[in-house]
C-alpha cells in the first residue's frame, strides 16, 4: 500500500459509515431548492454526467439530488441483446474484476478475495450451486446510470439483507481493504434461471442511501443487526432480461455469479473495461 493509498483507505475503518450515509440520505432527498441544485450542478460538472441521455435534461425538474441520481434514460437507449442464450450486462459501470469462482474464493484485487459463502450471508448451502462457477463485478461511478437490470430472465427464489459496513468501493479501496465486498452491507437476489441459480449481489458503500427492488422498495435502510431473509415459492415473481430489478440510492458494486459449466464470459472482459447496459457480456453454456 503506498502512503497516498493509506491516506485515502486506513481512515474509513474508523468512520462512522452508516450515520455519514444517514445525513447523506437526508441531504440527497432533501426538495430545497439550493441544496438539490448545487449537488446536482456539481456532480454533473466533476464527472461530466451526459445530461442528453437522461429522459429528463432540465435539472430543475428533479425534486431531489437523489430524483436526478437514480434518473432514467431515454427509450431505446441501451438495447438489451438478443443473442440466443446472451448475459446482458445489469449495469452501466466498469468491470472491476471477471472470471472463475475457484473452490469458492472469489477474486477481489491484488491477491485480495473473499468467499462465496461470506458474499451470500454465511450460508454454505446456498453458495454451494456457484462453488467452481463463474463470477463478474460490475462498479457504477458516480456518472453512471443507477438503475440495475436483469442479466437473464429469471424466477426469484429468495432475498437475503446481510449487513456490513459500507467502506468506499473504488479501485483504491477495493485495493486494499481484505473482502471488501463481503464485508459492507449488501442485497442478494437469488434467482433461477436457463443457467441455473443466478445470484445478484447489490453491495452498499459509503454515502449509499439505500438498495431497492422492484418487488420489495427499499430493502436497506434501516439496516438490521442479522441477516434477513425473503423466500418467494408461494408469490413467483419473473423477470425477463433486461427489465429492472433494482436501484442504488448513490453508487456502488454489482456482483454477478452463476454455477459451473453454466456460463462463460466474452473474451476481452476485464478489469478496467466499461460496459453498458443491456450489451452482451457472456454466453449460457446449459
Amino acid at each position: 500500500m503506498t502512503f497516498k493509498e493509506a491516506l485515502a483507505t486506513l481512515p474509513q475503518y474508523i468512520l462512522p459509515h452508516h450515520f455519514l450515509s444517514r445525513i447523506m440520505r437526508r441531504i440527497s432527498h432533501s426538495e430545497n431548492n439550493f441544496i438539490k441544485t448545487l449537488f446536482i450542478t456539481q456532480i454533473i460538472k466533476h464527472y461530466d454526467v451526459n445530461m442528453a441521455e437522461s429522459i429528463e435534461e432540465d435539472i430543475s425538474a428533479f425534486k431531489s439530488f437523489n430524483h436526478f441520481f437514480t434518473r432514467a434514460l431515454k427509450p431505446g437507449l441501451r438495447p438489451v441483446t438478443s443473442e440466443a442464450n446472451a448475459i446482458a450486462s445489469p449495469a452501466d459501470g466498469a468491470v472491476s474484476q471477471a472470471g472463475a469462482i475457484t473452490n469458492g474464493t472469489i477474486f477481489q484485487a491484488k491477491g485480495k478475495s473473499f468467499t462465496a459463502i461470506d458474499l451470500l450471508g454465511g450460508n454454505a448451502e446456498r453458495a454451494a450451486p456457484f462453488n467452481n462457477g463463474m463470477f463478474s463485478t460490475i462498479y457504477l461511478a458516480p456518472k453512471d446510470y443507477h438503475r440495475m437490470h436483469m442479466p437473464l430472465t429469471g424466477t426469484l427464489r429468495e432475498m437475503i439483507h446481510v449487513p456490513g459496513r459500507l467502506f468506499s468501493v473504488n479501485t483504491v479501496t477495493a485495493n486494499n481493504v481484505p473482502g471488501l465486498f463481503a464485508r459492507n452491507e449488501r442485497v442478494v437476489a437469488i434467482f433461477d434461471t436457463a443457467a441455473g441459480p443466478m445470484a445478484l449481489v447489490m453491495v452498499g458503500a459509503i454515502f449509499v442511501c439505500s438498495i431497492e427492488t422492484v418487488w420489495h422498495g427499499e430493502v436497506t435502510p434501516p439496516s438490521a443487526t442479522s441477516v434477513q431473509t425473503w423466500h418467494y415459492d408461494d408469490k413467483p415473481i419473473t423477470l425477463n432480461i433486461g427489465e429492472e430489478l433494482g436501484r442504488f440510492n448513490m453508487g456502488s458494486t454489482i456482483i454477478v455469479l452463476f454455477g459451473k459449466d453454466a456460463a462463460q464470459w466474452r473474451d476481452g472482459l476485464v478489469a478496467g473495461e466499461a460496459v453498458r447496459l443491456g450489451e452482451q457480456i457472456g454466453t449460457v453454456m446449459v
